[in-house]
């Protein structure tokens, strides 16, 4: 009897030992990421930037800056036309300062926007001198580095710091919809004024 339970004795802890060598098992692999998911968001991300560079530059039905402003004799810059509120200055001014404070407000969380309305238009219906260039090559600066910002910006869809909620896609579409809408006064002035060939 002493020696049944001397070999039962053995029998056990020898398993115990078996048990405590036995190798641990490994942690199953986390499932893959379908990698086609992730390249077609990737690709929706880059036609996303691509459409919206397209329509700040004044591509699709939008008016294009350049060929709104190409050739505006000096001597309009500052006419009047019977029932348009503005002068072609007083737009041109106006769309630039707008495209800036926007483009501040995207990626400055410390920019305070113009008093509204008063900040957004020029004093005077017509420029002074040098007034008309400087305002078109800020105007041009500007957008380029609001092309700059939806190119390079990680995250269209985040949220503006200093904000209330605005994207830089928002912002984006506002620079393009204001601007288009502006411009579409622009040419309209310039029609009624003798200064537009289609």
């Amino acid at each position: 009897m002493a020696n049944r339970k001397s070999k039962t004795s053995t029998r056990s802890s020898a398993r115990r030992v078996q048990a405590k060598e036995k190798p641990a098992r490994k942690p199953k692999p986390a499932p893959a990421r379908k990698r086609g998911s992730a390249d077609k968001a990737i690709a929706s991300d880059f036609a996303l930037r691509d459409h919206l560079l397209h329509l700040l530059r004044g591509g699709g039905a939008h008016a294009d800056f350049e060929h709104a402003i190409a050739g505006m004799p000096s001597k309009l810059h500052g006419a009047a036309v019977a029932g348009a509120a503005h002068s072609p200055w007083q737009l041109l001014e106006h769309m630039r300062i707008a495209q800036w404070d926007i483009l501040e407000f995207s990626r400055n969380p410390k920019h305070v926007s113009p008093k509204w309305p008063e900040g957004y238009w020029p004093p005077s219906s017509t420029p002074a001198e040098g007034e008309w260039d400087r305002s078109v090559n800020a105007f041009r600066s500007d957008l380029k580095a609001m092309e700059t910002l939806v190119s390079a910006a990680d995250d269209l869809f985040a949220r503006i710091p200093g904000g209330n909620g605005q994207t830089l896609l928002r912002e984006a579409l506002l620079v393009a919809d204001h601007n288009a809408y502006h411009l579409g006064q622009f040419i309209q002035l310039r029609r009624l004024l003798g200064a537009w060939q289609d």
